[in-house]
Parts: structure tokens; C-alpha cells; sequence
């Protein structure tokens, strides 16, 4: 099976992983954090804030891959804080309001500075 390495500017970049990867019919997208491309900054201070941006940060690599939010089956959540439960699933219920994927939250291990939310996503195209 061939591998694909996904890569856009419209989200957060590291030489040390790849952004995303498709491998047949499935992309997995890397740990998106809730840094705002353009500006290389934390997208806000609040976990609402945060979470929204990685989501954005996921659903561009999905598009760079020629998928979207609708092909996700699978979403790992990784807080720094385990009080932000609640207001994570508040902003992810704004991206999967209806029939929404499988889901983890887990804590996120490293300590990163300002970073709240680190979100990983796997979804299945037809192509």
C-alpha cells in the first residue's frame, strides 16, 4: 500500500511529523494544537478558543487530502487540563453537531506552553 504525506500551510507544521497521512483509502491526521497558522500564535486563551483552531487545523489537512470533517471516523483529544472537558465538547459539538465519530479525550502529556488541546483525527474517502 502507498503512502501519501498530506502538507498545508493552512495549519501548524513541524519538520519532526507530517501534517497528515493517507495510506489507501485512510488519512490520519497528526496532533493539531490550537495555534493559528498566520500568526504562529495560541488562537485565544480559553479552551473553547483553542479547540476551535485545532479543529480548523484538522478539517485543512483533511482538505489538503481531499477529504473533510464528514469522512471522520475517529477523534483522540488530548487536554492539558482535565477541567476543560467541558468546554472542549462545547466547541466540538460546533463542528460535529449530528452523527458525530468515535471519540477519546485523554491528558495531554508534555507541558507546552499556552497550548490547551492537542486533537488527532482518522477518516476513511472513497478514493
Amino acid at each position: 500500500m502507498s503512502r501519501e504525506i498530506i502538507s498545508t500551510e493552512n495549519a501548524p507544521s513541524s519538520p519532526l511529523y507530517s501534517q497528515g497521512v493517507r495510506a489507501g483509502s485512510v488519512i490520519y491526521v497528526s496532533g493539531m494544537v490550537g495555534i493559528d497558522p498566520a500568526t504562529g500564535q495560541p488562537a485565544g486563551s480559553s479552551i473553547q478558543e483553542q479547540t476551535q483552531q485545532a479543529l480548523r487545523n484538522c478539517e485543512a489537512v483533511l482538505h489538503a487530502g481531499g477529504s473533510s470533517l464528514a469522512d471522520v471516523t475517529l477523534v483522540t483529544v488530548l487536554l492539558a487540563q482535565p477541567d476543560d472537558f467541558a468546554g472542549m465538547n462545547e466547541a466540538f459539538a460546533e463542528f460535529f453537531d449530528s452523527a458525530p465519530p468515535a471519540r477519546a479525550v485523554a491528558r495531554l502529556g508534555p507541558v507546552l506552553e499556552n497550548i490547551l488541546v492537542s486533537i488527532m483525527m482518522t477518516a476513511h474517502t472513497e478514493s
